[in-house]
């Protein structure tokens, strides 16, 4: 065989065992790795943050739910979230395959109409100024999905849901207290509400109060 027959073959040859070397690797063992590590370090997150209730999962601490009636208007008995631009096909809202800001800037003439609209709602539903109603109460988040909603906003509805639940204000607020989380690392953003997690507590309250 010619030398430089036997120098291409030889080339093809560790190019072979890289690729299979690489593929073994890189397509099985560090997924295979980076899988194992996640579900012992991270098992919630790595399956998406389940909601669950007697063994069923009801939803995800990442996506936000609607909690309107067919006409978009609050369903008092429920805390509401912050609105959603992720809509995707016939969904409005909360759509994790349509996942999206609205992208309106401050000024967008659609945006500021939306926001007036929405403080109307929020100021006759629950009496209040609009002085009083937060930001995260008229805005769509980036992803469209946002769960969250500030210590303000969930304060602002206590007396609208315990009224219409027939529950005591102390009592609603203690379940809101219970579901606030602090700062990240106790100094990133905000301390937030989760309102799916919230509703799903208050679901299970009964006329004392109680869980």
């Amino acid at each position: 065989m010619p030398s430089t027959t036997r120098a291409t073959a030889r080339q093809y040859w560790v190019a072979i065992r890289a690729m299979i070397v690489l593929t073994a690797g890189l397509g099985i063992l560090y997924p295979l790795v980076m899988t194992g590590v996640g579900q012992l370090a991270f098992h919630s997150q790595a399956n998406g943050s389940k909601i669950t209730d007697s063994g069923k999962t009801v939803g995800s601490s990442l996506i936000g739910q609607s909690f309107t009636d067919a006409k978009g208007n609050p369903l008092t008995q429920w805390f509401q979230t912050r609105p959603s631009a992720a809509t995707n096909n016939a969904k409005n809202g909360y759509d994790a395959n349509g996942s999206s800001g609205s992208n309106y800037g401050p000024n967008n003439p659609d945006l500021v109409a939306a926001i007036k609209a929405r403080k109307a709602v929020i100021e006759k539903t629950y009496g209040v100024t609009a002085s009083q109603i937060p930001a995260d109460a008229v805005t769509a988040s980036g992803s469209g999905l946002d769960p969250d909603v500030s210590v303000a906003y969930a304060d602002l509805q206590i007396k609208k849901v315990a009224e219409t639940r027939g529950l005591s204000e102390a009592s609603v607020r203690r379940l809101v207290e219970q579901n606030t989380h602090g700062r990240d690392l106790g100094y990133l953003g905000d301390p937030y509400v989760n309102v799916v997690q919230l509703n799903l507590d208050l679901s299970k309250m009964d006329p004392s109060g109680n869980k």
